[in-house]
């Protein structure tokens, strides 16, 4: 459907060979649709960090397609998936990320000035976002001054900065105590619904789950009911 922003049909991704082979994901069937926020759970090792690295274009699948927005990651080369990260593909990571000797806003910034957006463009967007997020007097710090939870807003805003069509976010919650983890989650929530922002949570916390649209569940490479 148009309005279908994640499509992965029959998706496999093989480690290894011969004895060695394993496989991470087995068969994954997956839509997601413009809009949604989705959970994605399962216990360590089933395969949810591979998922978000192969329908994100971060790593290659073995067999079957993955498409974003209609367009098929196995066709693009390196230099063509990576354009397309950059400007429609948003992350949020549990480690946050962040450049050490930047700022805030510098941090934020970044990704723009990286895909060809002019610097006061870039620093303005920035500003901006990072105001809306409760930031507006933390823009002139490096990481090391901000709090847990205000690193990961900095990291939300860098990844929404550029207006992409997806942000996968992996264990956004991992290294934040109960109320941080509950600021970003209600974060999360609110970013979804005032933006229509596509999000993908690939997560261990059933609170972070239980505030998304659905949530899939993924056992042995392959999401179960």
């Amino acid at each position: 459907m148009a309005d279908d922003v994640v499509v992965g049909k029959e998706v496999w991704k093989i480690f290894g060979s011969g004895e060695t082979e394993v496989a991470a994901l087995r068969g994954v069937d997956v839509t997601i649709g413009r809009g949604e926020m989705v959970a994605i759970v399962g216990p360590s090792g089933c395969g949810k960090t591979t998922f978000l690295n192969c329908f994100s274009g971060l790593d290659d699948i073995t067999r079957g397609s993955v498409h974003l927005e209609g367009a098929d990651l196995a066709a693009m080369d390196d230099r063509k998936r990576s354009d397309y990260r950059a400007r429609r593909v948003g992350f949020v990571f549990q480690s946050y990320n962040l450049l050490p000797i930047l700022t805030a806003e510098e941090n934020v910034a970044l990704p723009l000035l990286i895909t060809g957006v002019g610097g006061d463009e870039a620093r303005e967007r920035s500003r901006q976002l990072l105001t809306e997020l409760g930031l507006g007097e933390r823009l002139t710090r490096r990481p090391s001054e901000l709090s847990g939870g205000q690193q990961q807003r900095v990291s939300l805003a860098r990844a929404l900065v550029g207006k992409p069509a997806i942000v996968w976010a992996d264990e956004p919650t991992g290294n934040l105590d109960e109320k941080g983890t509950r600021q970003v989650t209600e974060l999360l929530r609110q970013l979804n619904r005032d933006y229509h922002q596509t999000i993908v949570v690939v997560t261990h916390d059933p609170t972070v789950a239980a505030s998304c649209d659905r949530t899939l569940r993924m056992e042995d490479g392959r999401f179960v009911a």
